[in-house]
């Protein structure tokens, strides 16, 4: 009797520490142009198997402004902490997605841009040389009188994926989403991550954001932590998703 109850003692001291746990931040992905939510999947997948439960928006490409209120009514949606993943240009989506949204406890950039105030995804790029982004680009006419951006299918690969299995890419190119060319232009609101604790990873071979414009906003944010990959393309959800978790759940494991 006495080792029963003991033993019930210890489950019942065990179950209430389980219920007054913190819950894990959810985690939310947004691509970034000419890419789409399954460009998540590797790291959807490695996030689930360590008890997180993560969301990949999709991400409208449309203009900052606007993506970034889909993604902020994704945000209201979710209750509980969150930390906000975003790749390439989905780094201006959340950066202006975490503005007012005091459940948004972390940013991570995943090769990702992270403007100012003023600056814009294109202003960025171009800080530094290294992009050969504009030279593989095919723009298409748009409903509206602008223009849509993709990437020409025979260039995918070396621009936005060298070190994606040929077969992979090929999909990914034939799977991209198109971005809206004012979207690349248009100026940046309040810079969040001056106020949220911010993560950097990014490759040495990035051919559309040069590694030297991710270091210098990496330390202009003074980021957490920063992880450089030799040789890694832009494409690092799809080619690192070990890297890119454990940056992850980093962010995460801070925010608990």
């Amino acid at each position: 009797m006495l080792a029963l109850a003991a033993a019930l003692a210890v489950a019942g001291g065990a179950t209430a520490h389980a219920a007054g746990a913190k819950p894990k931040p959810t985690i939310v992905l947004v691509h970034g142009a000419f890419a789409e939510s399954s460009s998540w999947d590797a790291v959807i997948t490695k996030l689930g198997r360590d008890g997180y439960v993560a969301k990949a928006a999709a991400n409208p490409l449309r203009s900052v402004a606007s993506d970034a209120a889909a993604v902020s009514a994704i945000i209201r949606s979710v209750p509980g902490p969150i930390v906000l993943v975003g790749h390439s240009y989905g780094g201006p989506v959340i950066t202006e997605a975490a503005n007012g949204n005091p459940n948004v406890k972390a940013l991570v950039y995943v090769a990702g841009f992270a403007p100012d105030t003023g600056e814009s995804s294109a202003t960025l790029s171009s800080m530094f040389p290294g992009s050969t982004l504009a030279s593989a680009l095919a723009p298409v006419a748009s409903p509206n009188g602008g223009q849509d951006l993709f990437i020409q299918p025979d260039k995918f690969r070396a621009q936005f994926a060298a070190d994606v299995p040929e077969e992979q890419s090929s999909l990914m190119a034939a799977t991209q989403r198109p971005i809206a060319q004012a979207a690349l232009a248009e100026a940046s609101g309040v810079a969040s991550w001056k106020t949220l604790p911010s993560y950097m990873i990014y490759g040495t071979d990035d051919r559309n954001i040069p590694a030297a414009v991710m270091s210098f906003m990496a330390k202009r944010a003074h980021a957490v932590k920063t992880v450089v990959i030799e040789g890694a393309s832009h494409a690092l959800m799809v080619s690192h998703p070990d890297e890119v978790t454990s940056l992850i759940e980093d962010a995460a494991s801070a925010s608990e």
